[in-house]
């Protein structure tokens, strides 16, 4: 239950330490007035930032000939011109008690996103509410996102008090309202203030205009408020960022501790893989040292050679992070294209890279309401309750127990866009619950019984560029010759395996990697397999090559002009996305990629479909698929 600001504060144990916080509400709330009053009133200024805040109060400020704080804070023109805050920014000042880092957040939904940026670092979250206007739907986003980061402690600052004539009866409404609201929010501590930013009203000392109000001002809560437990409490962790090896005698990893402590003759273990040794020394800069603790830079030194990279995680061997392939986790989607479930993106954790798919349906919260509802994709500011399937399995721990190994972005592989920024809530399952089961009969030895070597060969194209053409006639081939194939069509799985799928985006995707799942099980058993599918995006089919080992996977651009795809129009289907009748219809209002250095390019302009096919039957003959003793890789047409 949330503490209220009138019970007695504990003093802190430490009151030269750092605060971070941020403001946030709705637009127009007064944050960066607030913030600017702040620092003006406790001497936080120099002496030329008071001659340029002057000087710009009466260029561009809103107060007339009295200085207009908010331009302390809004420094982008864009943000002067309209009044309203755009990025977020960050402002450093000191008190006799404590340091403080501030960030003012943007109140506009299109910037919800910076936002985030601001509470990813934050102890405390300063919520503004216009005393004139009461809880507003971007309070209540801003709210949710911030017990979504983790943060426990809020300061609501009800914020031009002095516009409704100091009324405690409109101060005590909107704090039962807020505090309504956030009740199945998880805060530690909301701490109710009235103020205004605009004349100083409790904001450095309390308020002659408000004797109802018998609590601290808000300077005096921020420099008592607890700043939550501090990293080095936690289990060890250290995210290797670089193997310092600057000579054959030193093997070092470097980086940043993330939590924890570490001392000289400790045993570690890195993951994901199962290693462990004895920490022999503790180097940094300066000289070595016995022992080193959360956010020092350093690197380590161990008793023993074992196998360690960058993006591994260093752990105390008696308290190791999770390590899974498939997470739970909380999302806010920051990216103007929506979520296509199925597609992967890249999931960024500390110096962890992964790719990653997030599994549809999610659940989506209704800001408003806090009901959460299944929903087939995310759009810009949407927060949702998300499955994860990782590629290969992932070191880390639970957002709420350390933010720097439980934090991650999503990352769109084409634009390289941050798409969401995330927060694990733990494994579905730990990668040791769900183990490959060891088999005795190898793909090797597949292969080598029907002696040739596994393959995909890939035709990817427009519709009616001639693929299943090309592909049935290249199978006939192969089984004239003896070999052993399967040809996986994209109209065929769609019959069975990918029946349920539409052809939206995201439906193509998820009818990619399908059928490249069911590629890579083929290739297993040995098989030459050729699949055909329009697969139009480069980020899938470049899933579909990371399935299978090097030299594997054949990409087959049948490379026919849209013009004269459209001209064959075998199925008329392109007659029917003219009309509007079929909608999504790749080369018509849905793009397709064509593929930079494929394997093998087959211009059906220039070939039939039986000279292909024969020269295909050749690329796989020279690549040494058809004879394993073969092996020339540059065959192209």
């Amino acid at each position: 239950m949330a503490r209220d600001i009138r019970e007695p504060v504990e003093p802190p144990v430490d009151t030269t330490s750092l605060l971070r916080f941020i403001t946030c509400g709705s637009v127009d709330d007064g944050k960066s007035t607030l913030i600017g009053r702040l620092l003006y009133d406790s001497k936080s200024l120099f002496d030329d930032q008071l001659d340029t805040l002057a000087a710009d109060s009466k260029a561009v400020g809103t107060q007339g000939q009295n200085l207009d704080f908010a331009l302390l804070v809004d420094g982008l023109q864009a943000e002067r011109e309209q009044g309203i805050t755009i990025d977020v920014a960050y402002r450093f000042f000191a008190t006799s008690k404590r340091k403080f880092i501030v960030a003012d957040t943007p109140g506009h939904e299109q910037y919800t996103r910076n936002m985030i940026t601001g509470a990813s670092t934050a102890d405390v979250a300063v919520i503004l509410i216009d005393a004139r206007k009461g809880v507003l739907t971007q309070t209540r986003r801003h709210s949710r996102l911030v017990s979504l980061v983790g943060i426990r402690r809020v300061v609501l600052a009800v914020n031009k008090i002095d516009l409704v004539g100091y009324d405690p009866a409109v101060f005590d409404r909107i704090v039962a309202d807020y505090r309504a609201f956030a009740a199945p929010l998880g805060f530690e501590e909301i701490a109710a203030i009235p103020v205004s930013g605009l004349k100083g009203d409790n904001v450095i000392a309390c308020s002659p205009d408000t004797p109802w109000y018998i609590g601290p001002s808000l300077l005096e809560h921020l420099e008592t408020v607890e700043a939550g437990r501090e990293t080095v409490d936690r289990p060890f962790r250290l995210p290797v960022q670089w193997v310092n090896r600057p000579n054959a005698d030193f093997r070092g990893f470097s980086g940043l501790i993330a939590g924890g402590r570490i001392n000289v003759g400790d045993t570690i273990r890195v993951l994901p893989g199962e290693g462990e040794a004895v920490v022999a020394r503790i180097v940094t800069y300066d000289a070595d040292l016995p022992q080193a603790s959360a956010g020092e830079a350093v690197t380590l030194v161990l008793d023993r050679e074992i196998d360690v990279s960058r993006g591994d995680l260093i752990v105390a061997a008696d308290s190791p992070a999770l390590l899974s392939d498939r997470l739970s986790a909380d999302v806010a989607w920051m990216d103007e294209a929506p979520l296509d479930p199925g597609r992967s993106y890249w999931l960024k954790l500390g110096t962890q890279t992964v790719g990653a798919r997030v599994v549809a349906p999610v659940a989506v919260t209704d800001v408003e309401t806090g009901a959460v509802a299944a929903a087939p994709t995310l759009t810009l500011n949407a927060i949702a309750s998300v499955e994860i399937a990782l590629d290969r399995p992932l070191a880390f721990d639970p957002y709420l127990e350390n933010r720097d190994t439980g934090g991650f972005i999503l990352i769109d592989r084409l634009s390289n866009a941050t798409a969401a920024a995330g927060m694990v809530r733990g494994a579905l399952h730990k990668s040791s619950d769900v183990q490959w089961q060891a088999l005795d009969v190898s793909a090797d030895a597949r292969a080598a019984q029907k002696g040739q070597r596994p393959a995909v060969v890939w035709f990817t194209g427009l519709s009616g560029a001639g693929k299943s053409t090309i592909a049935n006639l290249l199978e006939k081939r192969l089984h004239h010759a003896g070999r052993h194939t399967y040809l996986l069509d994209g109209d065929n799985l769609r019959h069975g395996l990918n029946g349920d799928l539409g052809f939206t985006a995201a439906d193509r995707v998820e009818n990619v990697r399908r059928a490249a799942e069911a590629a890579k099980l083929m290739a297993d058993a040995g098989l030459i397999v050729l699949v055909s599918l329009i697969s139009p995006f480069r980020a899938d089919r470049a899933l579909a090559r990371g399935l299978l080992p090097a030299g594997e996977f054949i990409e087959v651009h049948v490379d026919t002009p849209l013009a004269e795809a459209e001209r064959r129009d075998v199925k008329g289907l392109y007659k029917k996305a003219r009309a509007g009748e079929i909608k999504d219809f790749t080369g018509i209002d849905s793009p397709y990629e064509p593929p930079e250095t494929p394997e093998v390019r087959i211009d059906t302009t220039i070939l039939s479909p039986e000279a292909a096919a024969e020269a295909l039957y050749e690329a796989l003959n020279q690549r040494g698929v058809l004879n394993p003793a073969m092996a020339a890789f540059d065959y192209t047409i």
